[in-house]
């Protein structure tokens, strides 16, 4: 009798420590659902009332290194932009360059005198804080700047896209203002189109809802707008400890009491990646550095200020959901396959409530985010269908209805499964979430076969992009926990993208 009680205390705790394991998977889906619902909000509560037509004087900076095939074009559109050039000057940092774009920028310091300043640093290879950094020394050794725009040397600001975010600056309570980075290439393929749509639902959607909510995670890197006030206030520099500087930016600048704002109307084409090891490697500098800022500012996570509205639940729940994502992906399949190993009948219930529920916020972020970019987004039509993967949509369709892949279609080819069939089928439809990741590992790493050329794509269409980021921040996981060298991996740049 015993025995007995004692097996059923075990299976009992088994079960809800399954129970919580799925319940961690639900998690980002409430996340995103709840950040997304904000969006419409935006329409009143917004920075709009404060900002009004202002053209203080720009400093722009602009890190170059080996970028003579963009540089030139660059230097002509920020030149060409609607802005007052008197109030304008552009500081090239050339990062010890050693082909031609020491003598493309010269070129234009000749052409645009007094509008185009040529920085040389002769040690070169320390990462694009390091050489921000020159150029902000320099800035600041004089009054003239009173606002400094952050940039890169490949991205091209369309024609108003300064004065939208310098008119936020009018509010002297904010600190700092991002535009929306938008992928440009002119040649986009399947990767590009799928990086071009998450632009879309990371930035004028999911940073529109941190505008409401009133906390920004990250100023874009290539388009950040600084008060001459706030630029001091955070140290007078970019910080240079981290992979993610512009994210320590971000915190530092709200931490200190000022406000950060997204400007939607801003627009910035940029070109970005077109191989997933050119995309992973980018994206694991990124991950790595995410988790040099979640450490160094523990002490503010879910603890409320008055000063900033960074240790806000909703904040912490939004950061911790998008960085912790793929560990509650792989507590949520253990979760279900414990579930099913002790043959509860909680197992199918729970199964169909997460992927029904992930299925319904995919459909809301994607129908919501798709109306906020419409031009971009008819281009990314494929994407769009197929962003959670094509087996992550069979899986959602067996939550919905679970008779049409264990019954309906077995029948047309005049199959049925055994138990053991049924129970192999159900393992591998609980697993998949997990197991999408090491599909996107796969696809990265017989990208550059004769084979890979063409499955690569494949794959990703069937494992879904979203698992390919997922993928990329369990590698940060693993290079962090083996205290891998932490290296700026710059994505090199070709002159792709098109106005």
């Amino acid at each position: 009798m015993t025995g007995i009680d004692i097996g059923a205390i075990t299976a009992g705790t088994l079960t809800v420590v399954f129970l919580v394991f799925v319940f961690t998977g639900a998690i980002p889906v409430i996340s995103a659902a709840y950040s997304f619902l904000a969006i419409p909000l935006h329409a009143f509560r917004n920075h709009y009332a404060k900002a009004k037509p202002y053209t203080p004087r720009v400093a722009i900076v602009i890190p170059a290194w080996n970028e003579g095939a963009v540089i030139g074009a660059s230097i002509d559109r920020l030149m060409a932009l609607d802005y007052p050039l008197e109030s304008l000057r552009l500081y090239v940092v050339d990062d010890a360059s050693t082909d031609d774009t020491p003598d493309v920028i010269q070129a234009k310091e000749q052409q645009y005198p007094g509008n185009v300043f040529h920085l040389r640093r002769e040690q070169g290879g320390q990462g694009k804080a390091h050489t921000l950094n020159h150029g902000i020394r320099l800035i600041l050794e004089d009054d003239w700047m009173e606002a400094l725009l952050v940039m890169d040397a490949d991205v091209i600001y369309t024609p108003n896209s300064l004065r939208r975010m310098t008119r936020h600056l009018a509010d002297p309570d904010v600190g700092a203002v991002s535009a929306y980075i938008r992928e440009g290439s002119k040649d986009k393929n399947y990767l590009t189109r799928f990086i071009a749509l998450e632009y879309v639902l990371s930035q004028p959607a999911a940073r529109r809802a941190q505008n409401v909510l009133g906390a920004q995670a990250c100023l874009a890197g290539g388009a950040q707008l600084h008060s001459r006030e706030n630029l001091i206030a955070i140290g007078g520099q970019i910080d240079t400890s981290s992979l993610a500087e512009d994210t320590i930016t971000t915190f530092e600048t709200q931490l200190r009491g000022r406000k950060v704002v997204f400007e939607p109307l801003a627009v910035v084409l940029a070109e970005e990646p077109g191989s997933i090891d050119a995309l992973w490697k980018q994206r694991l500098r990124w991950a790595r550095g995410n988790v040099t800022v979640t450490s160094r500012y523990r002490r503010i996570w879910f603890r409320p200020s008055r000063v900033h509205k960074l240790g806000t639940i909703s904040f912490g729940l939004v950061w911790f959901s998008l960085w912790l994502l793929p560990i509650a992906m792989v507590l949520s399949s253990i979760g279900l396959v414990g579930l099913l190993l002790l043959e509860s009948d909680l197992a199918s219930t729970v199964f169909r409530a997460l992927w029904i529920s992930a299925a319904c916020t995919f459909a809301f972020t994607l129908a919501l985010g798709v109306q906020l970019d419409s031009e971009l987004t008819r281009i990314t039509w494929r994407e769009v269908l197929t962003f959670p993967g094509i087996i992550s949509m069979l899986v959602m369709l067996t939550a919905f209805f679970p008779g049409v892949l264990l019954d309906w279609v077995p029948s047309l080819f005049h199959l049925r499964f055994t138990s053991d069939g049924l129970f192999w089928v159900t393992l591998s439809i609980y697993i998949w979430i997990s197991v999408s990741m090491f599909g996107a590992w796969i696809a990265r790493k017989i990208e550059n076969t004769a084979i890979g050329r063409v499955l690569t794509p494949v794959l990703i269409y069937l494992v879904g992009y979203g698992s390919l980021l997922c993928a990329i921040t369990f590698d940060s996981y693993i290079k962090e926990l083996r205290h891998a060298e932490a290296k700026w991996d710059k994505t090199e740049k070709t002159g792709r993208v098109t106005a």
